[in-house]
């Protein structure tokens, strides 16, 4: 499968308590997720009762978006390898793109690595962007204090500030400041009850599309 051809996976990451989760939970809700496959790190930690049309098995959900929702269960590499051998079986409906959840203290680099190289994956699915949730009430503490909130900032393609309802201007915009620093390049989205443009968490980052002798600088270096 050449590159153009391969699956798109946004990875969705962000340190322990970022609002991963809420953003999810909006975005399942949505029309675009047609044709879209999310993996979370638990099925049981959104609530999908008023979205589920059918259970394929305890750990996969087809919902009436026509999304299919998966739990990891933490190996990405089987997880995505059944997904895409049950749609060639016939049990679930074809998905163009899919958006990853990450447990809170991943190394997305590591993701983004295993979706390169790894053979099981490697040819049929390729990274899209990376995501990183933010909190912005104590996303600044949780910089100090851990270095992995720091490289899921670093590798971020964007970067979405939650719970800007919750805090003070001042401390988001000193936060945003901080993120500068760490990734200029990343545009930055402020969130509000979760609530973002489904392209925020969707759409391709800049030269993602590229062929296996562009391989991206992080996995390059």
């Amino acid at each position: 499968m050449t590159a153009a051809a391969a699956i798109p996976v946004t990875v969705l990451t962000g340190f322990l308590g970022a609002g991963k989760t809420t953003l999810l939970a909006r975005l399942l809700a949505r029309p675009e997720l047609a044709g879209a496959a999310v993996l979370i790190n638990e099925v049981g930690e959104i609530a999908l009762d008023h979205h589920l049309v059918r259970e394929v098995r305890g750990d996969v959900v087809v919902l009436g978006s026509g999304c299919v929702c998966c739990t990891v269960s933490g190996d990405l590499v089987r997880a995505l390898a059944d997904l895409a051998d049950a749609v060639a079986r016939g049990e679930l409906p074809a998905f163009d793109r899919v958006l990853l959840e990450t447990t809170g203290v991943a190394d997305p680099a590591g993701v983004l690595a295993t979706l390169v190289t790894h053979p099981a994956v490697a040819g049929r699915f390729r990274p899209a962007a990376v995501v990183t949730a933010v909190d912005a009430v104590l996303g600044s503490a949780t910089l100090d204090r851990q270095r992995e909130a720091v490289k899921q900032a670093a590798l971020a393609d964007r970067l979405v500030l939650t719970k800007c309802d919750a805090a003070a201007p001042e401390v988001i915009d000193a936060l945003a400041a901080r993120l500068r620093t760490i990734n200029p390049a990343a545009p930055q989205v402020r969130a509000i009850g979760g609530d973002v443009a489904t392209d925020v968490l969707l759409a391709p980052a800049s030269g993602s599309e590229a062929g296996d002798d562009e391989l991206p600088g992080w996995l390059a270096a």
